[in-house]
């Protein structure tokens, strides 16, 4: 089965009868359209900012219990050349990540200089992030696993990041879904890029959707105030993201109702380096049919060591 691409003109028309959400109330085409576009350009500014995911250039997991980081050879976790040769060491404590700073090195924790300090993980709803000029890194927990991510605020990324490219925007890939409860949560065991590296969200159930008459569903798990989904379908590894695609919805209303627009699917950060640790479309969640919505993904347009 294929989902074409559908003229704008043509599309704005059925578009009148398109459900805004779950009550199915109709929408204002034009404003729907100035939404989306609106939205994209959220979604390149997000990336260009300093916590975007351009700024990556490191992510260094801990096999031992204490690593030593800085530019020079010698060290465990070997920086950029504009870092100090050595930086300090870095130790997993019962408490988390601990870092002591070389004597004599700039090492800043906001506006304050640092010696000594908890580096609280990106899980711990209060992250420590650490700067050395433009350099920048925080601890992460995954799966049980600590490990450095590194930024650099001025990484030639952010100079040669090209506009991103998407499918013409469909009002009839912003779908009506339905809740379907498993008897209770589960947690799910989802892969990720890395391997050995689990995600485990839970999960409510899955949401079903109609795509031209034929129903298909997602496994829906808990972010908030919202729903995410990370799905693959048959444009995965063409013209989007191999490992598949990111998409929000708002928790179902009293009916168990929700809104899957897929105009707002978007890649996720490891199609623009291999400095995070994204979820991969479950079996569960790769889509028989081809969803020509959202964002595309052109792998010539970023680093091949990236992929």
């Amino acid at each position: 089965m294929t989902i074409t691409s559908r003229n704008l003109l043509l599309s704005a028309i059925a578009f009148m009868l398109v459900a805004c959400g779950a009550d199915e109330t109709p929408l204002d085409t034009a404003a729907y359209e100035a939404e989306i576009l609106q939205w994209r350009e959220s979604r390149f500014s997000s990336l260009m900012k300093p916590d975007g995911y351009l700024t990556l250039v490191g992510l260094y997991w801990l096999e031992k219990d204490s690593v030593r980081i800085g530019s020079a050879a010698d060290n465990d976790f070997q920086f950029p050349d504009k870092a100090a040769e050595h930086i300090g060491l870095v130790q997993i404590t019962e408490s988390g990540l601990t870092l002591t700073v070389e004597p004599g090195v700039d090492v800043r924790n906001g506006d304050v200089p640092v010696q000594s300090i908890l580096m609280r993980a990106d899980t711990s709803g209060e992250p420590v992030l650490l700067t050395h000029g433009s350099l920048a890194w925080m601890a992460i927990e995954r799966d049980g696993k600590y490990a450095i991510r590194l930024r650099d605020y001025e990484n030639p990324a952010l100079e040669s990041f090209q506009p991103l490219e998407y499918f013409a925007i469909d009002p009839e890939l912003r779908v009506s879904g339905t809740l379907r409860p498993f008897d209770e949560p589960k947690i799910m065991n989802v892969d990720t890029v890395i391997e050995g590296l689990g995600y485990r969200p839970e999960s409510p159930g899955t949401i079903a959707f109609e795509i031209d008459g034929e129903t298909f569903e997602l496994e829906a798990y808990e972010s908030g105030d919202s729903l995410f989904f990370v799905f693959g379908d048959k444009t995965s590894g063409r013209e989007t993201y191999p490992a598949g695609r990111f998409l929000y919805s708002s928790q179902p209303d009293e009916n168990g109702k929700t809104i899957l627009d897929f105009n707002k699917a978007y890649s996720p950060p490891c199609a623009f380096n291999s400095f995070a640790t994204c979820p991969v479309a479950s079996p569960r969640n790769r889509l028989p049919v081809r969803i020509e919505a959202g964002e595309k993904f052109d792998a010539t347009l970023y680093d091949a060591d990236a992929h």
